[in-house]
């Protein structure tokens, strides 16, 4: 399946930013380094916590958002004094932070802005009113959610439940659960009762290394460590995306001669859900500062990228067979089925290399072309079937039958 986003739309769940009034509360000051950690208070302070919406005018929703709705802020002021840090809010859920979240920084509850306190069942409610008015306005038969790890997995999970029980129970919901441990993902996806799909970070960050190390990686161990080897039904598979770039938060970018590669093997093996970079197909350029000076970064699309494209669509179907048995040269078939044909892969991180490949007695004296065209050559499978396929220096080929055009 290929699905495409015709009109996308983000909405923040973790947190409010731009609140309408200020409100007087309580609150203590924490360790931005270990948030369980009180550096300070309890002290009363005034904070801008109040949403009222006022030009909405109750359309949609008469919902008023107080402190009682978030479990943390970020700027304060005391005695007419701004002060900024963490703070914890002294709401009717108490004063700690919710442990149903990321234990990084001992908890990760609070990320930014007034962070949205989701042991309210008032919240919930609200969030509930407001999913079903979005799906029925937009139809949307799927969900990003980002930023998975700051929010409780027991709202997630009542939430997403009451999603595919009462709005759309094919509605495809996708997060993003950053850790680049497949266990850690993987516990969190059985919290979640299988019903949400992960970004496979673990995967990206093996594309990330083998684009480092060059020939030096071992390629058969590629998938070792993945959520696409541990969840396969789970994993969205992905190369690159917008944090994983030059300058960016979680700055990994996979090198150029690698990234024709990666993307073989998350668009045409079996397992997972392939997510495609939009700069890797289109290219882009933006502009960063680093060290007070303004950068231009260049992202150039993969030239290969359309043709693996049209490779999944026409070619990766049926059966596989997989020889990930050399550290330099790996491959793998996609048999195909009575409707589509199918493929042969095969990939090199170091010189030309082959692969012997036995197709079978029906396809004796068959012959086969490279779809990408890296090669020029063709191959003729023996009176067995049987038949050696090579692949370019560092490069990667899809060879597919003579005949198809």
């Amino acid at each position: 399946m290929i699905r495409k986003a015709a009109s996308p739309r983000a909405t923040v769940l973790n947190h409010r930013m731009g609140a309408d009034e200020e409100e007087h509360i309580a609150v203590h000051q924490v360790n931005g380094e270990n948030r369980n950690e009180i550096i300070s208070g309890p002290m009363h302070v005034s904070a801008f916590t109040k949403f009222t919406f006022p030009g909405r005018q109750g359309k949609y929703s008469d919902f008023i958002w107080d402190y009682n709705c978030f479990s943390g802020i970020d700027i304060v002021k005391k005695d007419n004094k701004q002060l900024n840090g963490i703070f914890k809010i002294h709401n009717t859920c108490g004063t700690e932070w919710t442990e149903t979240v990321s234990h990084q920084f001992g908890n990760y509850d609070y990320l930014m802005g007034a962070d949205v306190e989701y042991r309210n069942p008032h919240v919930i409610r609200e969030m509930k009113d407001w999913i079903k008015w979005y799906m029925d306005i937009t139809k949307a038969d799927g969900i990003r959610l980002d930023a998975l790890k700051h929010l409780s997995s027991d709202f997630l999970k009542e939430w997403i439940s009451y999603i595919k029980t009462e709005l759309n129970p094919d509605c495809f919901v996708l997060g993003e659960f950053w850790k680049d441990e497949p266990d850690k993902i993987a516990r969190f996806s059985d919290k979640m009762d299988d019903m949400i799909s992960c970004f496979d970070a673990p995967l990206h960050y093996n594309f990330f290394k083998a684009s480092e190390e060059g020939s030096a990686y071992d390629l058969s161990r590629i998938l070792k460590g993945s959520l696409l080897e541990k969840k396969p039904s789970l994993s969205v598979s992905f190369v690159e995306n917008h944090d994983t770039q030059p300058l960016q938060a979680l700055e990994s970018s996979v090198q150029g001669w690698f990234k024709p590669i990666a993307y073989a093997l998350i668009l045409l093996l079996k397992q997972g859900y392939p997510c495609v970079f939009y700069p890797d197909l289109f290219g882009a350029e933006y502009t960063d500062v680093k060290n007070d000076a303004e950068i231009k970064i260049v992202i150039p699309k993969v030239d290969a990228l359309p043709k693996l494209l049209e490779a999944r669509k026409l070619f990766a179907f049926g059966e596989q067979r997989t020889y990930f048995d050399h550290p330099n040269c790996i491959a793998w078939i996609r048999k195909g089925n009575k409707e589509k044909p199918g493929c042969i892969v095969i990939i090199s991180n170091s010189g030309e290399a082959y692969k012997h490949i036995s197709l079978g007695k029906e396809n004796a004296g068959k012959t086969f072309r490279d779809f990408l065209g890296h090669r020029h050559d063709e191959i003729t499978a023996d009176e067995n079937g049987n038949a050696r396929f090579w692949v370019n220096k560092a490069s990667v080929s899809v060879w597919v039958s003579s005949g198809i055009q």
